[in-house]
């Protein structure tokens, strides 16, 4: 019998009494509650090894938020808390999403005993990490200074096995030393941001500041304080002096991402700024010179939108000096294993899972699947099939929703996730992509609605 505390808390006293049953042969104490109200007082006074948490509670019987918002408070009352989740299959998708979050593990209802048992020792053994972890203290002989901020390069997107991506790098080495501004092209996923920080990291500049601007998240009326910043009083909420994003990058690089997403007013205040290199705050008249490198990034055809005149053609001519185009990884077929390789590598780590390789059968979906959303959406498979493995090789079905299935056209469907993208393109065509009425069509909220749209590439 081990020497632990284990916290179960479900509304269901069948599970509580079923699962204490069960684990008190193995652990030295088991306490249940039924009622999460009374979380916080327990985990506060009760210095538990490992917390079993239900996802959902009576009043909220079926979207988990209960759920995350007691995983949220466990780890606020006790940093060090090790928290493995109860839930239902139906809700495997929000345990993966609390996993993210902060849980370590999760067990599925119906549980099976010999999974339960071992998710919980390897979850004490975890809270007993933790606890000898936060007791290490630095030693006078060995003082720490402040970490020092430092840009890796990120490789991932950049393994040059393939010849177009090999060109692309070796184009991306003769760039990054100049101040040339650069453009990239590309659809979503296929890691355009990610490109602009390897050109930033390459650069003279590297050890100056790298600033991102998602310019298709600013709202118009937002767009001149957040790019060239404020003074007190300049408005209603300035009750501060603000640098904006193009004083934060001096000296450094700005990176533009979506900028096909600018309205033409929007448009004619970025080129103003690039062309004179000065930028004036919001309420101020008084201008300042900024050393930026500009970046831009887009998946938009601005030479079409040129021709239809809802982009400046003096704007396009400024920003792409150097163009840069980022193939599908549809187009790139050889860097797709040593790509999903690379992140079972990082995932495995982060979820300490064993899990060592590909069999030869998902190697060859992966190898004959299209991708639609690149590197982005195989990122996201490989590492949803390392948090719901049991194995320690992955097989196609390991990929859940994302599985790749024998039945489908050669195998180029990810079933529900599939059927939900083209719900979402139908309602689209619809409404004439108004999100308003799209999100209310589909019965989402309209951060939801974005959400899937940037999942899947739309």
């Amino acid at each position: 019998m081990l020497s632990a505390k284990i916290l179960i808390v479900d509304d269901d006293v069948d599970v509580l009494s079923a699962a204490k049953l069960m684990l008190k042969r193995h652990f030295s104490q088991i306490d249940i509650e039924k009622n999460p109200q009374r979380i916080p007082f327990l985990v506060t006074n009760g210095d538990y090894d490992a917390i079993l948490l239900d996802m959902n509670f009576t009043r909220d019987v079926i979207s988990g938020k209960e759920g995350f918002d007691w995983l949220d408070r466990i780890l606020d009352i006790d940093p060090l808390a090790v928290v493995v989740l109860f839930t239902a299959f139906g809700n495997v998708e929000m345990a993966v999403r609390a996993m993210k979050s902060g849980a370590m593990d999760f067990v599925l209802k119906p549980w099976e005993n010999d999974k339960l048992l071992a998710t919980l020792q390897a979850a004490v053994q975890k809270r007993a990490e933790n606890k000898a972890h936060a007791n290490v203290q630095p030693t006078s002989a060995t003082p720490t200074a402040p970490p020092k901020t430092v840009n890796k390069p990120t490789q991932s997107t950049f393994l040059a096995t393939s010849p177009i991506m090999q060109q692309l790098y070796a184009t991306v080495e003769r760039v990054a030393s100049t101040d040339a501004t650069v453009l990239i092209l590309g659809e979503n996923g296929t890691g355009k941001s990610d490109l602009a920080q390897l050109l930033h990291q390459k650069s003279n500049r590297t050890e100056k500041p790298f600033v991102t601007v998602d310019l298709g998240a600013i709202p118009e009326s937002l767009f001149e304080s957040e790019l060239f910043g404020s003074v007190k009083g300049a408005f209603t909420d300035a009750k501060e002096d603000r640098a904006g994003r193009f004083e934060e990058a001096h000296g450094g690089t700005l990176f533009l991402d979506e900028i096909g997403n600018l309205s033409l007013p929007m448009q004619a205040k970025l080129l103003s700024v690039l062309q004179s290199r000065l930028v004036t705050r919001v309420g101020s008249n008084k201008p300042k010179q900024i050393d930026v490198r500009v970046i831009c990034a887009t998946n938009q055809p601005l030479a079409q939108m040129v021709a239809e005149r809802t982009f400046r053609q003096d704007l396009l001519y400024r920003i792409n000096t150097i163009e840069l185009r980022l193939p599908p990884l549809r187009e790139r077929p050889e860097d797709i294993v040593p790509l999903a390789e690379l992140f079972l590598k990082q995932y495995r780590h982060q979820y300490k899972r064993v899990v060592t390789t590909f069999s030869a059968a998902l190697v060859k979906q992966l190898q004959r699947y299209n991708w639609p959303g690149n590197v982005r959406e195989l990122r996201s498979a490989v590492e949803r099939a390392i948090i719901l493995t049991q194995n320690s090789t992955l097989q196609p079905e390991d990929f859940f929703q994302n599985a790749f299935t024998e039945a489908s056209q050669f195998n180029e469907t990810f079933q529900l996730e599939e059927m939900e993208k083209q719900l979402i393109v139908k309602a689209m065509k619809k409404y004439n992509g108004n999100i308003t009425e799209v999100a209310r069509e589909l019965g989402l909220s309209r951060q939801a609605l974005y959400r899937r749209m940037e999942k899947y590439g739309l």
